[in-house]
């Protein structure tokens, strides 16, 4: 553990700290919001991190402004957290999947706070794309992501729980076949609103999406101790497609907006992430690229539709830490390029390190 990796700024913290951990080298970043005041809820993200693993040491600066993280071994375990309402459960739950399938014991963590906001990820985007891919690289069962109840911003008073297997080691993957799309699912939800906010989302959604046969979105309204603490509404939408790859989208609503609106921008949304193709959602890429650089000495394929910036520098971070590089050779599809969708993808190559959670015995 004696390399430093050095970065400067507040971007990417999560990410980094998250890598950091996996690769068990020391994380020095500067310039931390040097004329600003650290919000709350990195703070926040370090105390779970906290909880998650025995013998990190966080040396933070008298100004807050800079940090040095010495990674410790991920234990995992049961494990409880109040996230505050400053950032939505997203933003703690989506390191968390990244590093659960490493840990000691397998992951049990209860979190509280907002479920769906425009910000973060939402828990449904978090339980029906990110948690599948796990599975593709050697994760079958016991993956479980419980929304006990619902949390709207701005009090929240939403909570789930997240349940992950542990694995010694991962698998390679080769997925580069988009397939066609089968099927529609998702949900539209309302909390301390009238019932009827969840079915004019569902309608107006539907109403985008006519052209697939099978639709199914489910209108739920929370009431009583699942409803959380403030009123809200929010629609999660899933396309999956004949090989199992999923497109998402997600759009919550607040004061003053129709819930029609708020299902018809969903559903354009998810016609738009359907459009840039690949075999991987955007915001599921950069767990995707970040396994495959952690799985064995083989060289793992993906298929992925245009890079978002946030995988870019990702892209860059992975080299630092792992020292890993991907093969990128683009595609271009003729029939795609009549039909008006994407005419090109990326076909994304490399080789693992071969990543071994010692923490999990052999049997």
């Amino acid at each position: 553990m004696s390399k430093i990796v050095k970065f400067e700024g507040h971007n990417y913290f999560r990410q980094r700290l998250v890598l950091a951990t996996l690769a068990g080298k020391i994380l020095k970043i500067d310039k931390i919001r040097p004329n600003d005041a650290n919000p709350d809820f990195e703070a926040n993200f370090l105390r779970l991190l906290e909880k998650v693993t025995n013998g990190a040491t966080i040396d933070i600066s008298y100004t807050g402004t800079s940090i040095v993280y010495k990674p410790g071994v991920i234990i995992g375990g049961k494990v409880y957290h109040d996230c505050g309402t400053a950032r939505a459960i997203g933003y703690f739950l989506e390191p968390l999947v990244a590093l659960a399938p490493f840990a000691k014991s397998p992951m049990n963590i209860t979190l509280n706070g907002i479920t769906n906001d425009n910000v973060d990820l939402s828990v449904d985007t978090i339980r029906t794309v990110l948690l599948p891919q796990l599975k593709k690289f050697g994760l079958e069962e016991g993956i479980e992501l419980e929304i006990t109840s619902r949390g709207a911003p701005p009090n929240g008073g939403g909570r789930v729980t997240f349940r992950c297997p542990i694995v010694r080691s991962l698998k390679p993957i080769q997925f580069t076949d988009e397939g066609r799309i089968k099927r529609v699912r998702g949900v539209a939800y309302c909390t301390r609103v009238a019932p009827q906010f969840s079915n004019r989302m569902v309608d107006a959604a539907r109403g985008v999406l006519d052209y697939v046969n099978d639709i199914n979105i489910a209108a739920v309204h929370y009431q009583g101790d699942k409803s959380g603490l403030s009123p809200g509404f929010a629609v999660s939408l899933l396309a999956k497609t004949t090989t199992s790859v999923y497109y998402s989208a997600e759009l919550a609503g607040g004061a003053g907006q129709a819930p029609e609106d708020i299902g018809l921008q969903a559903a354009r949304m998810l016609l738009s992430e359907i459009r840039k193709g690949g075999c991987v959602d955007s915001i599921a890429q950069t767990l995707t690229l970040l396994y495959m650089v952690l799985g064995p000495n083989d060289v793992s394929k993906v298929r992925v539709g245009e890079l978002t910036p946030f995988t870019i520098q990702y892209l860059r971070d992975l080299q630092d830490f792992f020292g890993s590089q991907f093969k990128i050779t683009q595609e271009v599809d003729n029939d795609k390029t009549v039909l008006g969708a994407a005419p090109s993808s990326l076909i994304m190559t490399c080789v693992g390190i071969g990543y071994i959670n010692t923490n999990k015995k052999t049997t």
